[in-house]
């Protein structure tokens, strides 16, 4: 019986026989794949939570613009607060994102993902159940606090958990995607859903994603912070800078009811003054670890970036506001066409980015950026040529893509400026504070610009019998003249450009990706400003 059981075990003279070696290392292969695959499956996963999010979290800054007209209607908003219901998100969004980048690395990037996905979750739903305007811009900032939190530790999470090369380099190519994808997809659901259900739908649509990726997070998502000596939060900067903005924006927004120089618009100019003031004491002085390091606009790199998306926020978001009103209140489109009317736009914005990504290291970041920005300029002044009798095409078809082609093209140019003008070690940073110029020009520019178009409406509407076809040409008017200064904002962008040196930038790609991909993190190789 022994005998027989180790001629089984013993090798075959004529190789037919198999050892008990052989048997496991089958065995050890087996299970390696296996596990290999789960590991694969997992990641998988991972970047689906991960991916999703900022899905959301860029959805929201357009999705909302095609639902303008109906929230005006619905909850009685003016001609000049209906922009708070974008800049409310804007606002809180770019004032907090580096403060957000940090909370990631401190306290843990899943707690702090969780955290921003309450945050962000909720808030949606107390906007879809608001039955007033105050309690929709305050559903509104919210998210852009929950969007804040949530957007730098979805690429936090994916850059811990992708370690490979080129693995991570796949992950980072569709989080950029869908992350893009967001804003594309955001007027055509907009419009869907308003038409279809209610514009209320735009913030409940948040509210079982939210609720599946919280679940699947918790038993997916393993926990992680940065290495190092902990930092203190500059939790002062954050709050100065974003509630001195918000009365920046708010003394703007209240000049449509009194003048200038009246007393509560003088009150709440001289509030944000001394808030805005006490934010550069802070970073320049009083912060151990300034939230906004001030040495880094030495740079004439990183100035002129952040000055340029400054405008480009200024304008674009602006021409996407007025546009949405336009489209619906004068031209009486449906918001399911509405959305259908920007997808050309959406196109160019793809097609003038992937162009630029080619030349910028060719012909130098700045030149093209010029060329963008006077692109942009000049689809904006397309758009201030239109009339009360125009339709579509060519009105507004050849100005809107004229405009977001010259918008991609800047994109990458600005990108590599931003993060070229700095040491490698400082790239996130440098990206997260072009990111936030980007959405404080948004606020500041959309209260400018439809406080003037809101003025101009009431202007020519004084003293006269309104009827809809009078109404309707105030408001083409009123849109032209917003236009027109957009167009002036983009072209200044396009001079500002020159600040930035005439040399390619070397900077590095996963930042550049980082920087153009609307989030404040570092990407994977580059220490964060809590890590250092």
């Amino acid at each position: 019986m022994d005998a027989h059981s180790d001629d089984r075990r013993a090798p075959s003279p004529v190789g037919g026989g198999t050892t008990s070696r052989d048997g496991e290392d089958r065995v050890a292969i087996v299970r390696s794949a296996a596990e290999t695959l789960h590991l694969q499956r997992t990641d998988t996963i991972i970047l689906v939570i991960v991916c999703l999010a900022q899905f959301m979290v860029v959805l929201d800054v357009s999705i909302v613009n095609v639902a303008l007209p109906s929230i005006q209607k619905d909850l009685g908003f003016s001609a000049a607060s209906l922009q708070w219901v974008v800049t409310a998100y804007a606002l809180t969004f770019g004032g907090l994102l580096l403060l957000g980048g940090r909370l990631a690395d401190l306290f843990g990037r899943r707690r702090i993902y969780l955290l921003g996905l309450v945050l962000f979750t909720g808030a949606s739903l107390l906007g879809g159940f608001a039955s007033n305007q105050a309690t929709l811009i305050a559903a509104r900032s919210l998210q852009g606090v929950g969007a804040a939190v949530l957007s730098p530790a979805t690429l936090t999470i994916l850059t811990v958990t992708f370690t490979e090369h080129r693995a991570r380099a796949r992950a980072l190519g569709v989080w950029s995607a869908v992350a893009a994808g967001g804003g594309a997809a955001g007027a055509l659901f907009g419009g869907i859903l308003t038409q279809y259900l209610s514009w209320r739908w735009i913030l409940f649509v948040n509210v079982p994603i939210g609720v599946a990726l919280f679940l699947f997070a918790r038993l997916y998502l393993v926990e992680s912070r940065a290495g190092g000596p902990r930092r203190r939060l500059d939790v002062a900067g954050s709050v100065t800078v974003t509630a001195g903005l918000m009365a920046l924006v708010y003394a703007i927004v209240h000049t449509d009811e009194v003048a200038w120089g009246s007393r509560s618009t003088v009150l709440a100019l001289s509030v944000a003054a001394l808030l805005l003031g006490a934010f550069v004491l802070i970073e320049a002085k009083l912060a151990d670890h300034p939230l906004v390091p001030l040495r880094l606009f030495r740079s004439r790199s990183v100035t002129g970036a952040d000055l340029v998306m400054f405008c480009f926020g200024a304008s674009m978001f602006s021409m996407w506001f007025f546009l949405s009103l336009y489209l619906q209140q004068v031209l009486g489109f449906d918001p399911v066409l509405t959305g259908i009317s920007f997808l050309p736009q959406t196109a160019a914005i793809a097609i003038g980015a992937t162009i630029s990504g080619r030349l910028a290291p060719r012909l130098g970041p700045r030149n093209v950026l010029i060329v963008g920005s006077l692109l942009a300029a000049g689809g904006l002044y397309w758009l201030s040529l239109i009339q009360i009798g125009d339709g579509y095409w060519p009105g507004v078809c050849i100005g809107g893509i004229l405009s977001t082609f010259g918008m991609g093209l800047a994109f990458t140019p600005i990108a590599l400026s931003a993060t070229g003008g700095v040491r490698r070690e400082e790239a996130g940073l440098a990206s997260g504070l072009v990111n936030s110029s980007r959405q404080i020009g948004a606020s500041v520019g959309l209260a400018v610009l439809s406080t003037v178009a809101a003025s101009r409406i009431t202007s020519l509407l004084h003293g006269k019998a309104v009827t809809p076809e009078l109404q309707r040409a105030a408001m083409t008017s009123a849109y032209a003249h917003g236009f027109l200064i957009a167009s002036a904002i983009a072209l200044a962008g396009g001079f500002l450009a020159l600040i930035i040196p005439g040399h390619p930038s070397t900077a590095p790609a996963s930042a550049v990706a980082t920087a153009a991909s609307g989030d404040g993190r570092a990407p994977a190789g580059v220490p964060t400003a809590a890590e250092r």
